[in-house]
């Protein structure tokens, strides 16, 4: 696939993250994609695995929303800048509701198979920023 397709899928990515929407991320995330990650001892696994990190995300900031501010392509990776935003307005990491709101800077790197899918998904440490706005950490 082009890079300007990998780069139109990010921005239907995008939509998927803030709606929630099981279809699209079928659609736009390899069956086969596995995801490590900190809030699960095994990889999720497609896009109902995918979403369920942002189903964990809307436990603790219910209104949380990802906007891209910058996107770099090249071949097959496509590098994501993201604002991630929201309201601590429930338990979170054991951490009871502080109604404080965060703003933080999330990278991403996506990685796409031949066909223009997402494979895979490596996230620089963006969580850090969420727990200093919540007080979790000094």
């Amino acid at each position: 696939m082009s890079i300007e397709q990998n780069k139109s899928t990010i921005k239907k990515f995008e939509t998927m993250i803030n709606t929630m929407d099981i279809d699209l991320a079928n659609e736009l995330i390899s069956s086969e994609a596995k995801f490590t990650t900190p809030i699960s001892p095994t990889p999720l696994v497609g896009g109902e695995g995918y979403l369920s990190v942002v189903k964990f995300m809307r436990s603790g900031f219910s209104d949380v929303r990802w906007k891209i501010k910058e996107m770099v392509a090249e071949n097959n990776i496509v590098a994501i800048n993201w604002t991630c935003s929201g309201t601590h307005d429930g338990e979170f990491l054991g951490i009871k509701p502080t109604g404080k709101t965060f703003s933080a800077s999330v990278m991403n790197f996506y990685y796409f198979d031949n066909n223009g899918k997402i494979i895979n998904d490596i996230a620089a440490e963006g969580m850090i920023a969420i727990l200093k706005a919540i007080g979790a950490c000094p």
